[in-house]
């Protein structure tokens, strides 16, 4: 029961506050007893403000709104702040989380976010507007989104090189 992309709240993707909320993923899990079989849902949220700062949660609940609920407020107590020069990133970078491994590259005004499932959800939430992505390995949806705040959090910026040669 996958949900790509699909925010959960008023509005298509914006809520209050000027966040974004997008739920990439949901799982029931069956438990069976002796009465018959027990549900319960987990959820994996993105939450980002649009201007460079993400954050990934994941919830689990007996009930899918709960569940969501968790998942957003864990991510929202995880933000980082990613660096982005103007609407894209600042230079290619390979995230790596288990197997999941995501491969961003920026690109010119106009190409707009070339990204699937989760590797979207999460650049939008951060505020990319153009970049290319390949999704390489696991096709998880955790280890995907987790991969894709890997790169992110890598990037650097050109300033940042030269603040650190000359204090050296």
């Amino acid at each position: 029961m996958a949900q790509n992309n699909r925010s959960y709240s008023s509005g298509p993707g914006a809520v209050d506050s000027g966040m974004i909320e997008k739920v990439v993923f949901i799982n029931r899990c069956a438990k069976v007893v002796k009465g018959g079989r027990r549900f319960s849902f987990s959820a994996l949220s993105v939450v980002g403000d649009g201007k460079g700062s993400v954050g990934i949660g994941y919830g689990k609940a007996k009930e899918v709104p709960e569940a969501i609920r968790k998942a957003t407020e864990s991510a929202k107590k995880r933000m980082v702040p990613v660096k982005l020069r103007g609407d894209t990133i600042p230079h290619e970078v390979l995230g790596v989380y288990d197997g999941g491994k995501v491969f961003l590259r920026p690109a010119t005004t106009g190409t707009g976010l070339i990204a699937g499932g989760g590797v979207r959800a999460v650049l939008e939430a951060a505020g990319v507007k153009n970049v290319l992505t390949k999704s390489m390995g696991s096709k998880n949806h955790i280890a995907v989104v987790n991969a894709t705040l890997a790169g992110l959090r890598k990037l650097r910026m050109a300033e940042d090189f030269k603040s650190a040669r000359s204090a050296v």
